[in-house]
């Protein structure tokens, strides 16, 4: 059947393009439809990534309807960063059509030509801060909150059509009922010692905002050098941090400091997943009512970053904070039976080794990938 490619720019185009993955996904009972409000926000034309990037939303029609989507992205910190006209691709979703995958992933190449891109890489979102990757293995589980999920035939589309794979990224499973070993405890002990102090990540008033402003620092100082990652400007940081802020469990999301200074830190979520299974990507009266009902649910957590600056590693810190991790996150009343440490790349052998050291196994697998255009 003859694929047509459009250019979203009307209200009705978008529509479609939000319509797409509930096709794609409606026998999926590991699926956990995204809030479309998070994804129109950052399509908008009043998010700070447009002071740096450019975007082009498609969909692919069959019959007159759409059965595929993608975005096709400039992001000019990512091409600074990489010193390359390298263009990326992402929200991509397709039916299970190799001639559907092939027409939408030909259509963003060609948008990216004409902005003078030489290279394309996905999936990504805007940037490697919001959701990127491919699921190539662990399709058995629902997906942890802000994690990638696909159907399993996207990786062998993009292998079909000449996408090199270029990068593996896992996600951990650790197992919230097995003690740490003492070197864990020890840890926490020695930077004790050395005069760091520790506490839970402030949540409320100009606290959060000071936090918000540290963090946003540390983020920017030990990411830098993260593979395919590219500095948000404080605006997108600060709106991130807003949206999440009610998601917060201080409890797993200790902070380490020297001083007063902040210098470390884990940044554990509560899977709201689980809950957001239940809405179906809306958060009305009827959603929010469906949501405080099923957190009640909520036993798992997802670990995002475990992170020092570089003098501090050599005191312990990172594992410190993996020590107050466990103790908070298993105390009475708490709910959690399991952590997801995700995702973490091939070649990030201190953080591998760190997570692999609570006793935590591979659990999931996700791929990247590029194309010379």
């Amino acid at each position: 059947m003859t694929v047509e490619i459009i250019a979203v720019k009307t209200p009705e185009e978008l529509a479609e393009f939000f319509a797409v993955p509930l096709r794609v996904y409606r026998d999926d009972p590991h699926w956990v439809q995204p809030l479309q409000s998070g994804i129109k926000k950052q399509l908008s034309p009043e998010n700070n990534f447009r002071t740096y990037g450019e975007l082009q939303p498609l969909i692919a029609r069959q019959n007159g309807e759409a059965v595929g989507r993608i975005v096709a992205t400039v992001n000019q910190r990512l091409i600074e960063r990489s010193g390359q006209p390298l263009g990326i691709f992402g929200f991509f979703e397709v039916i299970a059509d190799l001639a559907v995958a092939s027409a939408l992933l030909d259509a963003a190449i060609a948008w990216l030509q004409e902005k003078g891109m030489t290279r394309v890489r996905g999936p990504i979102d805007l940037s490697t801060h919001n959701n990127c990757l491919c699921l190539a293995d662990g399709f058995a589980d629902t997906p942890h909150i802000l994690t990638p999920y696909n159907p399993p035939y996207y990786v062998e589309f993009l292998a079909k059509l000449g996408w090199e794979r270029v990068k593996n990224a896992y996600a951990y499973t650790m197992d919230l009922s097995i003690p740490l070993s003492d070197r864990f405890e020890r840890a926490y002990q020695i930077a004790i010692k050395s005069g760091i102090t520790f506490r839970n990540l402030h949540t409320k008033g100009e606290a959060f905002e000071q936090d918000c402003q540290t963090l946003y620092q540390l983020f920017t100082t030990n990411f830098a050098n993260n593979w395919s990652s590219s500095a948000r400007t404080w605006e997108e940081f600060r709106e991130e941090a807003e949206d999440l802020k009610s998601l917060v469990d201080p409890d797993i999301f200790p902070v380490a400091e020297d001083q007063g200074k902040m210098i470390g830190f884990c940044m554990a979520l509560p899977d709201y997943n689980i809950a957001l299974k239940h809405v179906n990507g809306r958060l009305d009266w009827c959603g929010l009512v469906k949501f405080l009902w099923f957190r009640r649910q909520i036993n798992r957590a997802r670990v995002i970053a475990i992170t020092a600056l570089p003098e501090y590693r050599r005191k312990a810190v990172p594992l410190a904070l993996v020590h107050l991790l466990m103790k908070q996150g298993t105390q009475p009343g708490k709910p959690y039976k399991t952590a997801e440490h995700s995702f973490v790349w091939e070649d990030n052998t201190p953080s591998r080794h760190l997570i692999e050291a609570t006793g935590s196994t591979i659990s999931k697998t996700y791929c990247m990938f590029e194309k010379a255009i």
